[in-house]
Protein backbone atom coordinates (compact mmCIF):
# COMPACT_ATOMS: atom_id res chain seq x y z
CA UNK A 1 0.00 0.00 0.00
CA UNK A 2 2.65 2.44 0.99
CA UNK A 3 4.79 2.39 -2.16
CA UNK A 4 7.85 4.58 -1.68
CA UNK A 5 6.56 5.63 1.71
CA UNK A 6 8.30 2.73 3.40
CA UNK A 7 9.88 2.85 6.86
CA UNK A 8 13.33 2.94 5.28
CA UNK A 9 12.51 6.21 3.52
CA UNK A 10 10.72 7.84 6.41
CA UNK A 11 13.83 9.51 7.80
CA UNK A 12 14.11 11.78 4.76
CA UNK A 13 10.66 13.13 5.43
CA UNK A 14 11.58 14.02 8.96
CA UNK A 15 14.29 16.45 8.00
CA UNK A 16 13.44 20.04 8.67
CA UNK A 17 10.54 19.14 10.94
CA UNK A 18 12.30 19.90 14.20
CA UNK A 19 11.38 23.57 13.88
CA UNK A 20 7.75 22.71 14.51
CA UNK A 21 6.32 23.03 17.99
CA UNK A 22 7.66 20.36 20.33
CA UNK A 23 5.42 18.50 22.70
CA UNK A 24 6.36 14.86 22.77
CA UNK A 25 8.38 15.21 25.96
CA UNK A 26 6.66 18.14 27.58
CA UNK A 27 4.49 17.76 30.63
CA UNK A 28 1.89 20.06 29.14
CA UNK A 29 0.79 21.07 25.67
CA UNK A 30 -1.56 23.17 23.62
CA UNK A 31 -4.17 20.48 24.26
CA UNK A 32 -4.14 20.92 28.03
CA UNK A 33 -2.26 19.45 30.96
CA UNK A 34 -1.19 15.85 30.68
CA UNK A 35 -3.83 13.65 32.24
CA UNK A 36 -6.54 16.27 31.92
CA UNK A 37 -9.78 15.50 30.12
CA UNK A 38 -10.70 17.82 27.29
CA UNK A 39 -14.16 18.95 26.30
CA UNK A 40 -14.59 15.70 24.32
CA UNK A 41 -14.03 13.64 27.45
CA UNK A 42 -10.78 11.97 26.40
CA UNK A 43 -7.68 11.79 28.54
CA UNK A 44 -5.31 14.02 26.57
CA UNK A 45 -2.26 12.73 28.40
CA UNK A 46 -3.06 9.15 27.37
CA UNK A 47 -3.68 10.22 23.77
CA UNK A 48 -0.36 12.11 23.70
CA UNK A 49 1.50 9.16 25.23
CA UNK A 50 0.04 6.81 22.64
CA UNK A 51 1.19 9.14 19.87
CA UNK A 52 4.67 9.55 21.39
CA UNK A 53 5.11 5.77 21.25
CA UNK A 54 4.62 5.95 17.47
CA UNK A 55 7.24 8.67 16.93
CA UNK A 56 10.99 8.46 16.70
CA UNK A 57 13.15 10.39 19.14
CA UNK A 58 14.36 12.94 16.60
CA UNK A 59 10.83 13.98 15.61
CA UNK A 60 8.19 13.87 18.37
CA UNK A 61 5.74 15.91 16.28
CA UNK A 62 5.02 13.42 13.50
CA UNK A 63 4.47 9.69 13.17
CA UNK A 64 5.89 8.34 9.93
CA UNK A 65 4.85 5.15 8.18
CA UNK A 66 7.01 3.19 10.59
CA UNK A 67 4.96 4.52 13.49
CA UNK A 68 1.67 3.96 11.67
CA UNK A 69 2.68 0.35 11.02
CA UNK A 70 3.41 0.02 14.74
CA UNK A 71 -0.11 1.26 15.51
CA UNK A 72 -1.51 -1.31 13.08
CA UNK A 73 0.35 -4.06 14.94
CA UNK A 74 -1.24 -2.88 18.18
CA UNK A 75 -4.66 -2.97 16.50
CA UNK A 76 -4.03 -6.38 14.94
CA UNK A 77 -4.65 -5.17 11.40
CA UNK A 78 -2.51 -5.52 8.28
CA UNK A 79 -0.99 -2.18 7.34
CA UNK A 80 -0.40 -3.33 3.77
CA UNK A 81 -3.76 -4.91 3.01
CA UNK A 82 -6.47 -3.56 5.32
CA UNK A 83 -8.25 -0.49 3.94
CA UNK A 84 -9.33 0.46 7.46
CA UNK A 85 -5.81 1.79 8.04
CA UNK A 86 -6.43 4.47 5.43
CA UNK A 87 -9.96 5.14 6.67
CA UNK A 88 -8.61 5.68 10.18
CA UNK A 89 -5.93 8.10 8.96
CA UNK A 90 -8.54 9.95 6.90
CA UNK A 91 -10.88 10.25 9.87
CA UNK A 92 -8.03 11.40 12.11
CA UNK A 93 -7.27 14.15 9.57
CA UNK A 94 -3.79 13.20 8.33
CA UNK A 95 -3.74 15.78 5.54
CA UNK A 96 -0.72 18.04 5.94
CA UNK A 97 1.99 15.77 4.56
CA UNK A 98 1.98 12.47 2.67
CA UNK A 99 2.80 9.28 4.55
CA UNK A 100 2.65 10.71 8.06
CA UNK A 101 0.30 12.05 10.69
CA UNK A 102 1.30 15.09 12.71
CA UNK A 103 0.72 15.49 16.42
CA UNK A 104 -1.84 18.27 16.08
CA UNK A 105 -3.78 16.18 13.56
CA UNK A 106 -3.65 13.18 15.87
CA UNK A 107 -4.89 15.12 18.88
CA UNK A 108 -7.68 16.83 16.95
CA UNK A 109 -8.71 13.47 15.51
CA UNK A 110 -8.64 11.78 18.91
CA UNK A 111 -10.90 14.50 20.30
CA UNK A 112 -13.27 14.15 17.38
CA UNK A 113 -13.42 10.34 17.56
CA UNK A 114 -13.09 10.14 21.37
CA UNK A 115 -9.95 8.03 21.35
CA UNK A 116 -7.24 7.82 24.00
CA UNK A 117 -6.32 4.12 24.18
CA UNK A 118 -5.59 1.13 21.98
CA UNK A 119 -8.81 -0.50 23.20
CA UNK A 120 -10.88 2.48 22.03
CA UNK A 121 -9.13 2.38 18.65
CA UNK A 122 -9.98 -1.33 18.39
CA UNK A 123 -13.62 -0.66 19.19
CA UNK A 124 -13.68 1.90 16.37
CA UNK A 125 -12.49 -0.59 13.74
CA UNK A 126 -15.90 -2.04 12.75
CA UNK A 127 -17.13 1.46 11.86
CA UNK A 128 -14.23 2.00 9.46
CA UNK A 129 -15.74 -0.19 6.75
CA UNK A 130 -15.99 1.86 3.53
CA UNK A 131 -19.48 0.44 3.01
CA UNK A 132 -20.76 2.90 5.61
CA UNK A 133 -19.75 5.87 3.43
CA UNK A 134 -22.14 7.57 1.04
CA UNK A 135 -20.87 8.46 -2.42
CA UNK A 136 -19.74 11.97 -1.46
CA UNK A 137 -17.87 10.78 1.62
CA UNK A 138 -16.23 8.00 -0.34
CA UNK A 139 -15.16 10.50 -3.00
CA UNK A 140 -13.33 12.53 -0.35
CA UNK A 141 -11.75 9.40 1.08
CA UNK A 142 -10.75 8.16 -2.38
CA UNK A 143 -8.94 11.44 -3.07
CA UNK A 144 -7.23 11.20 0.32
CA UNK A 145 -5.89 7.75 -0.56
CA UNK A 146 -4.05 9.20 -3.54
CA UNK A 147 -2.73 12.24 -1.70
CA UNK A 148 -1.57 10.34 1.38
CA UNK A 149 0.39 7.80 -0.66
CA UNK A 150 2.37 10.38 -2.63
CA UNK A 151 6.11 10.56 -2.05
CA UNK A 152 7.14 13.95 -0.72
CA UNK A 153 6.23 16.71 -3.16
CA UNK A 154 5.55 14.36 -6.08
CA UNK A 155 2.17 14.90 -7.72
CA UNK A 156 1.80 11.42 -9.20
CA UNK A 157 1.79 7.80 -8.07
CA UNK A 158 3.67 4.91 -9.62
CA UNK A 159 1.44 2.68 -11.72
CA UNK A 160 2.11 -0.42 -9.62
CA UNK A 161 1.13 1.43 -6.45
CA UNK A 162 -2.06 2.67 -8.13
CA UNK A 163 -3.06 -0.89 -9.02
CA UNK A 164 -2.45 -2.06 -5.45
CA UNK A 165 -4.40 0.87 -4.02
CA UNK A 166 -7.34 0.40 -6.38
CA UNK A 167 -7.62 -3.25 -5.39
CA UNK A 168 -7.42 -2.29 -1.73
CA UNK A 169 -9.79 0.68 -1.77
CA UNK A 170 -12.44 -0.32 -4.34
CA UNK A 171 -12.94 -3.95 -3.45
CA UNK A 172 -16.26 -4.80 -1.83
CA UNK A 173 -18.82 -3.58 -4.32
CA UNK A 174 -18.15 0.15 -4.56
CA UNK A 175 -17.74 -0.44 -8.31
CA UNK A 176 -18.30 -3.64 -10.30
CA UNK A 177 -15.56 -6.24 -10.00
CA UNK A 178 -15.35 -6.45 -13.79
CA UNK A 179 -14.59 -2.76 -14.11
CA UNK A 180 -11.94 -2.90 -11.37
CA UNK A 181 -10.27 -6.06 -12.64
CA UNK A 182 -10.09 -5.00 -16.29
CA UNK A 183 -8.80 -1.51 -15.49
CA UNK A 184 -6.05 -2.99 -13.33
CA UNK A 185 -5.28 -5.46 -16.13
CA UNK A 186 -5.09 -2.55 -18.58
CA UNK A 187 -2.64 -0.64 -16.39
CA UNK A 188 -0.50 -3.71 -15.80
CA UNK A 189 -0.35 -4.64 -19.48
CA UNK A 190 0.12 -1.24 -21.11
CA UNK A 191 3.59 -0.45 -22.41
CA UNK A 192 2.80 3.25 -22.82
CA UNK A 193 5.40 4.96 -20.63
CA UNK A 194 3.12 7.98 -20.20
CA UNK A 195 1.07 5.80 -17.87
CA UNK A 196 3.98 4.68 -15.71
CA UNK A 197 2.81 7.40 -13.33
CA UNK A 198 -0.82 8.30 -12.66
CA UNK A 199 -2.14 11.77 -11.86
CA UNK A 200 -4.84 12.69 -9.36
CA UNK A 201 -7.16 13.67 -12.22
CA UNK A 202 -6.74 10.22 -13.81
CA UNK A 203 -7.23 8.55 -10.42
CA UNK A 204 -10.47 10.42 -9.71
CA UNK A 205 -11.73 10.09 -13.28
CA UNK A 206 -11.60 6.31 -13.11
CA UNK A 207 -14.01 6.28 -10.15
CA UNK A 208 -16.42 8.69 -11.86
CA UNK A 209 -16.19 6.67 -15.07
CA UNK A 210 -16.95 3.47 -13.15
CA UNK A 211 -20.10 5.03 -11.71
CA UNK A 212 -21.29 6.20 -15.14
CA UNK A 213 -20.29 3.07 -17.06
CA UNK A 214 -20.55 0.22 -14.56
CA UNK A 215 -20.73 -2.67 -17.03
CA UNK A 216 -20.34 -3.74 -20.67
CA UNK A 217 -23.91 -2.78 -21.58
CA UNK A 218 -23.45 0.78 -20.30
CA UNK A 219 -20.15 0.99 -22.16
CA UNK A 220 -21.95 0.47 -25.48
CA UNK A 221 -23.04 4.09 -25.26
CA UNK A 222 -19.51 5.42 -24.83
CA UNK A 223 -18.56 7.86 -27.62
CA UNK A 224 -14.84 8.58 -27.68
CA UNK A 225 -15.38 11.41 -30.17
CA UNK A 226 -17.62 13.22 -27.66
CA UNK A 227 -15.67 12.12 -24.63
CA UNK A 228 -14.44 14.61 -22.05
CA UNK A 229 -12.63 11.89 -20.12
CA UNK A 230 -8.81 11.78 -19.89
CA UNK A 231 -7.07 9.98 -22.74
CA UNK A 232 -6.24 7.21 -20.27
CA UNK A 233 -9.94 6.36 -20.06
CA UNK A 234 -10.36 6.44 -23.84
CA UNK A 235 -7.50 3.98 -24.20
CA UNK A 236 -8.95 1.77 -21.49
CA UNK A 237 -12.23 1.65 -23.46
CA UNK A 238 -10.26 0.64 -26.57
CA UNK A 239 -8.61 -2.06 -24.49
CA UNK A 240 -12.05 -3.29 -23.43
CA UNK A 241 -13.23 -3.34 -27.04
CA UNK A 242 -10.25 -5.52 -28.01
CA UNK A 243 -11.01 -7.86 -25.12
CA UNK A 244 -14.60 -8.14 -26.35
CA UNK A 245 -13.52 -8.99 -29.90
CA UNK A 246 -11.12 -11.64 -28.61
CA UNK A 247 -13.92 -13.19 -26.60
CA UNK A 248 -16.12 -13.60 -29.70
Amino acid sequence: MWGSASPSSSSSRRKGSSSRRGGGSSSSSAYGSVGASGASGINEGKAEKLFAELCEDDNPDAASMEGICKLCEQLDIDALEDVRVLVLLWKLGANKKPAEIQKEEWMAGCHKLKLDSVDKFKKLLPSLDTGFMDREEFGDFYKFCFQFNRAGTHKTLEKDLVVALLRMVLIGGRITSGRLDTFCEFLESTTDTSYSKITLDQWRSFLDFSYEYPDAKALEGYDEGMSAWPVLIDEYVEFMEKLGKKAK
